[in-house]
């Protein structure tokens, strides 16, 4: 069978106008403990608000309960109906970044989307069960008539970053973890990278920041603002933990070559200060935004550091409004607005 790469898809930059964003309705009491549940609701139903804008929020909901309860906070803080769809699929989490449907397109061929449904082990086996989560993206292709493939190896969407001009950007943390696919090397890492992202040119950073249970994905240090731009996160106190994998991550970075065989162009993000729960460093990070039709959507804690980091990104997207989301209770589930989110593609 000839590879996507191969029948020319490919998987488009997060800046590729969008047909929606894909969400699973948080509601596993384990990942947000105690009271964090619900206090985790205000801040959501702003992320969903804020999309729906812009694009049509597809939501995945196990039942009518789930889906009455989500409707009752998402019509308590404002939420336009509209644009909004609920799908009757169990999920274990609300990961949708990692568990969602990767999508990639070919506007030329007669099938023009694809979705890719990567095998998913909750990060490593680290939270079982995972398989509602597992099966969500063949859920997704059968209801709406899109082919889906199945590598057969195990890949989390936040892994991985792209430009849409066949760069990929990851992590040897994570992709090249035993927890993941300890029988593939890097070189088949990467040649399942091209054969099915569509990509030609696989870049690799190394760790990712404390607290990051997921063991170093990209969407928490790098990402790309533009086809030839990243940002990266860096500590600016030498007695943090996370100074020397970040510093490193920057030196790497600026060695890289794009697919066009140019240079990168660096932008530097700074962290937040660092805060925890239980004695647990959490992954609190800028870099963590996510990029929907209308805005760009930032998690902020609350923080010195959140205004310098929005006016940075508001240089850089100057195609769409850059809008801070409070992610303070977020983060206590180890994740936030782009780890929530998975964007389907307009072709």
């Amino acid at each position: 069978m000839r590879s996507p790469k191969e029948l020319g898809y490919f998987f488009p930059a997060e800046w590729h106008k969008h047909t929606s964003t894909w969400l699973s309705w948080p509601q596993n009491p384990e990942t947000w403990a105690g009271d964090k549940l619900k206090a985790i609701y205000p801040a959501y139903a702003e992320f969903v608000k804020i999309i729906a804008r812009g694009e049509l929020v597809n939501i995945n909901v196990e039942d009518e309960k789930l889906e009455n309860i989500a409707r009752d906070v998402l019509s308590k803080y404002g939420a336009d109906f509209s644009n909004i769809r609920f799908h009757h699929f169990k999920s274990n989490d609300s990961w949708c970044r990692d568990h969602g449907p990767g999508f990639v397109i070919n506007p030329k061929a007669e099938q023009k989307k694809l979705i890719l449904d990567w095998g998913y082990n909750a990060w490593g086996g680290k939270y079982p069960p995972f398989i509602d989560d597992d099966i969500i993206p063949s859920k997704i292709g059968e209801k709406f008539n899109i082919p889906v493939l199945n590598p057969g190896i195990i890949l989390e969407g936040g892994s991985v970053e792209f430009n849409g001009k066949g760069t990929v950007l990851t992590t040897t943390n994570c992709l090249l973890n035993e927890n993941r696919n300890p029988h593939l090397n890097q070189q088949e890492i990467e040649q399942y990278l091209i054969n099915y992202y569509g990509v030609s040119n696989v870049l690799w950073l190394g760790d990712g920041i404390v607290g990051d249970d997921t063991d170093g994905h990209i969407d928490d240090i790098t990402r790309f603002v533009n086809e030839d731009t990243v940002v990266t996160v860096m500590e600016a106190s030498s007695s943090d933990a996370n100074y020397h994998p970040l510093k490193e991550n920057l030196e790497a970075l600026e060695k890289m070559k794009l697919e066009n065989g140019k240079n990168l162009n660096i932008v530097e993000l700074p962290m937040p200060k660092a805060f925890y729960t239980d004695g647990e460093r959490l992954p609190a990070s800028y870099a963590n935004f996510y990029i929907s039709n209308s805005a760009v959507i930032v998690p902020v804690f609350e923080d010195q550091n959140d205004d310098k980091a929005l006016d940075i990104l508001s240089g850089l997207f100057t195609d769409r409004e850059v809008i801070g989301v409070n992610s303070k209770d977020i983060i206590w589930g180890l994740g936030s607005w782009h780890c929530l989110s998975q964007q389907e593609p307009e072709v």
